[in-house]
């Protein structure tokens, strides 16, 4: 035995180069210009590091999200996965214990009208699998990687459903904003109606422009109910995000939304550590790891110990009574001889599944730099577009007020401050969904940065 014992010790060391109880080593570098040419921070911090009870300074939202991470369907299953791989890992650990069974038998027996013999054993078998080549430990790094590739994808989960809730609940805000401006104006051009038939009355009008301010004032009421129509839809949407049935809810004003000025971004090593779905892609890359690992453990032997200990009368053909003590153990060194063919197939398959998953994190980091990029471009177009529809508005009023005046000392017709009054309501239109804009751009790049965790 202690032969055997130092024979396997000399194939362990020998075996320790091929691979087979190798650890993954996390990656720990990423290109610097993952982010494109954006400015980044010279240190590790950045916005993805926010709170979201931070980063969200409106109560009606902070309320909805809670209740979305507690009540969305998405977020319940993510939690049960989490949970079944944890049971995995239990099983994958448990399995370098030895497997312990009772398997009580007995008999009734009697030959030529004799006296019935009674026999029976009581034995607890016992068996263990030793894990010299690793089979069993790959198993379990697999599995503790899957764990915690799950979890990561719980995060993403969170961070997906907190964005989405955010983004539910400033479009309806948008579409409020636009539907009181809208509303508003459909009053006007409804006045401007009557003016203008009041004007063609008196002979100062023509047929012509009222026809095209009963027109313009039909086009807005649609408008109006466009607007509504979407307020209803993302409603819905929001009441599906909280499981649910459509609802209305308290919210509060656009106008009234702030979010942090001035913050970092963070350099792009961050990505690795912060956002859930780079990290669900390495945990998937290093199971793959270990999945290779277990592929080669099965080239080698398998080493199971077994053992018996119960009670018995029954010894061969004797029948003892009272009984007697059993005990036996056994040692079986199993090599594999005809499915070397599968085994490298399934190695080249494990092999094969590990290139793929090093491509899908590649990709994915690739492409949580390129949303990083999206959402801080479209967070500055909006930013610079904001100054310019902010004066567009105050030079459009102006014009509204111009047109009023000369229109009142005979210089210019009605059919100009209905115009000049349109080009206002577009550009207020157009002011509410650029700062809809802004907005989303920071909850893009919150999210893009890993926010939410």
């Amino acid at each position: 035995m202690k032969k055997i014992i130092l024979s396997l010790s000399a194939a362990l060391f020998m075996l320790s180069s091929c691979g087979i109880y190798n650890s993954y080593k996390p990656v720990e570098t990423v290109e610097q210009n993952l982010y494109g040419d954006i400015d980044i921070a010279t240190d590790s911090t950045g916005l993805g590091y926010v709170d979201w009870k931070d980063f969200f300074t409106d109560s009606y939202l902070k309320s909805l999200i809670e209740q979305a991470l507690i009540s969305n369907t998405d977020i319940q299953s993510a939690r049960l996965r989490v949970e079944s791989a944890e049971a995995s890992l239990m099983a994958a650990n448990l399995s370098f214990l030895p497997g312990l069974s009772l398997a009580p038998q007995g008999s009734l027996s009697s030959f030529d009208h004799s006296a019935a013999l009674k026999a029976y054993t009581l034995p607890v078998s016992a068996s263990w699998q030793v894990d010299i080549f690793g089979s069993l430990l790959n198993a379990q790094r697999s599995t503790k990687m899957t764990l915690q590739q799950t979890k990561a994808l719980e995060q993403a989960t969170k961070s997906q459903l907190i964005a989405s809730v955010a983004n539910y609940y400033y479009t309806i805000l948008m579409l409020e904003k636009q539907l009181s401006i809208t509303e508003e104006t459909q009053t006007k051009w409804k006045e401007s109606v009557r003016v203008a038939k009041a004007l063609k009355a008196a002979g100062q009008y023509n047929e012509a422009g009222v026809a095209q301010t009963e027109a313009t004032y039909y086009n807005v009421c649609n408008s109006v109910e466009d607007l509504k129509l979407k307020l209803r839809q993302a409603e819905n949407g929001l009441s599906l995000l909280l499981a649910e049935t459509p609802s209305e809810y308290e919210r509060g004003d656009l106008d009234r939304q702030y979010f942090p000025e001035n913050f970092e971004i963070g350099i792009p090593l961050t990505l690795l550590s912060n956002r859930p779905d780079v990290r669900s892609a390495e945990f998937a890359l290093g199971s793959a790891f270990y999945g290779v690992n277990s592929a080669r453990s099965a080239f080698y032997p398998v080493l199971n110990l077994s053992g018996t200990l119960g009670w018995t009368n029954s010894l061969g053909q004797v029948i003892m009574n009272p009984g007697k003590m059993i005990e036996s153990a056994t040692a079986a060194l199993t090599q594999p001889l005809f499915n070397k063919g599968k085994n490298i197939a399934n190695l080249k398959t494990a092999k094969n599944q590990y290139e793929i998953s090093r491509l899908n994190f590649q990709q994915t980091l690739l492409k949580a730099g390129s949303e990083v990029n999206d959402a801080v471009i479209t967070l500055q177009n909006a930013k610079s577009k904001r100054e310019n529809l902010d004066l567009q508005l105050e030079s459009l009023e102006r014009a509204v007020k111009s047109t009023q005046l000369l229109m009142k000392n005979g210089s210019t017709n009605y059919l100009e401050v209905l115009t000049a009054e349109q080009t206002l309501l577009s550009a207020k239109l157009s002011n509410v969904a650029n700062r809809f804009a802004e907005i989303q751009g920071m909850i893009n790049l919150y999210q893009a940065l890993g926010g939410g965790n």
